[in-house]
């Protein structure tokens, strides 16, 4: 099959059902669902994978897979697989749209529903290839739930042999500061490592006329507050983007009083792999010599998220050859980001890249993601069914 064949088959299929693929998400935007509990959604690709004579697969939580093409053989390559979240966030939504959220509490501000309906319609386009023989390739199409939350579905995806038999696997995600049209392509790292790090401190607590007496809490969590961060900058290598940030602090309540219990915290973030594994006992080794000429007790409660998120070279290339195919002026760079994305566990399994899908609409204000009133132009649903047929399309050639 050419490329060319099977991308003017796309083409039709989108002049066909473009303005059903944008209903579909806009059902999905007005019906998001939190983390592992995405039923309506995993339902609702289902019906429609199964209604275009599809066998999807449901995943042992909420989610879905389901194969097209060839089953590959002794000595193929491999299944290419494409990936898509489903969950939404905990945040109340202030577009003003026509189809906003109708669960109080809940929205897509991270684009989700548009990485659902992407996927599902280059599951459909693709559909028709595959009825005509057209497919020359095996593809996995992972309807991934609980992305906003630690360590991830993707894991739990992984646990469910989504990647067995995948040689390659590729992700787009929605970038409010690309301009639609577009995707931000970038070879290594594209993502962080996200890690929690709590710090709890114990003391005797007494009167603050008598530090001496006892151990002064609040000064030990100002010195790990600012010594570690600080300590971590001169142990790891800066290239690394590595970073340590305390989001929350709480101590005491009377200013008088020397506490007996306070708590720290934080994220660490790094974009290196070998980093990420070498964090937490560093952080442990850290925190124990902040705190022992204070006398204060402590115990690190250390929970690791995800890896970073580092493309292949090659699959980049192909990533961006596929968006060029669209438009020669499809691909942009793109910087590292320093949020994390469990796409990185598929990455664990086969090699893969992730790129970021220009949502914005080229005028007025660009939204950032996790934000209430978060908006994307639809347009880019298109943009990315025709980069994910293309990359498909690259390998059954």
């Amino acid at each position: 099959m050419s490329g060319g064949s099977g991308a003017a088959r796309v083409d039709e299929w989108l002049q066909r059902k473009g303005a059903w693929l944008r209903e579909f998400r806009r059902d999905l935007h007005a019906h998001p669902e939190l983390s592992w509990r995405e039923q309506r959604t995993t339902n609702a690709v289902f019906e429609t994978l199964t209604a275009a004579g599809l066998h999807p697969r449901k995943l042992s939580t909420t989610g879905l897979v389901v194969d097209l093409g060839p089953v590959p053989g002794p000595g193929d390559d491999g299944r290419v697989a494409l990936r898509a979240d489903m969950d939404a966030l905990p945040i109340h939504e202030a577009t003003g749209l026509d189809f906003q959220s109708t669960n109080p509490g809940v929205s897509h501000a991270c684009g989700h529903d548009a990485h659902t309906s992407i996927l599902l319609g280059t599951a459909l386009a693709l559909a028709e290839l595959d009825a005509a023989g057209e497919l020359g390739v095996g593809v996995r199409l992972i309807f991934q739930p609980a992305e906003e939350v630690m360590p991830g579905g993707a894991l739990s995806a992984v646990r469910d042999d989504v990647m067995a038999g995948v040689s390659r696997i590729y992700a787009l995600h929605c970038d409010p500061r690309i301009e639609v049209g577009r995707i931000g392509v970038r070879a290594g790292a594209i993502t962080s490592a996200a890690d929690h790090v709590e710090v709890i401190l114990h003391s005797p607590g007494g009167h603050t006329s008598r530090p001496h007496l006892t151990s002064d809490l609040i000064y030990g969590m100002g010195t790990v507050i600012t010594g570690l961060p600080g300590v971590l900058s001169r142990r790891v290598d800066p290239r690394s983007g590595t970073i340590m940030v305390w989001g929350a602090a709480n101590g005491g309540s009377a200013p008088n009083a020397i506490p007996q219990i306070g708590a720290l915290h934080g994220t660490v973030r790094t974009g290196e792999h070998h980093i990420w594994e070498a964090l937490e006992p560093l952080v442990r080794e850290v925190v124990g010599e902040l705190l022992a000429p204070l006398r204060i007790k402590h115990e690190v409660n250390y929970t690791r998220g995800v890896p970073p998120v580092i493309n292949d070279r090659a699959a980049a290339v192909r990533l961006a050859d596929a968006a060029r195919a669209v438009s020669p002026d499809g691909v942009v760079d793109t910087p590292q980001s320093g949020g994390g994305e469990d796409f990185s566990w598929y990455l664990e399994e086969s090699p893969g890249a992730m790129a970021r899908l220009g949502v914005w609409s080229g005028e007025g204000r660009q939204y950032d993601l996790h934000q209430p009133d978060f908006t994307l132009d639809e347009r880019a649903l298109e943009m990315g069914v025709k980069v994910f047929t293309n990359v498909v399309l690259g390998y059954a050639e």
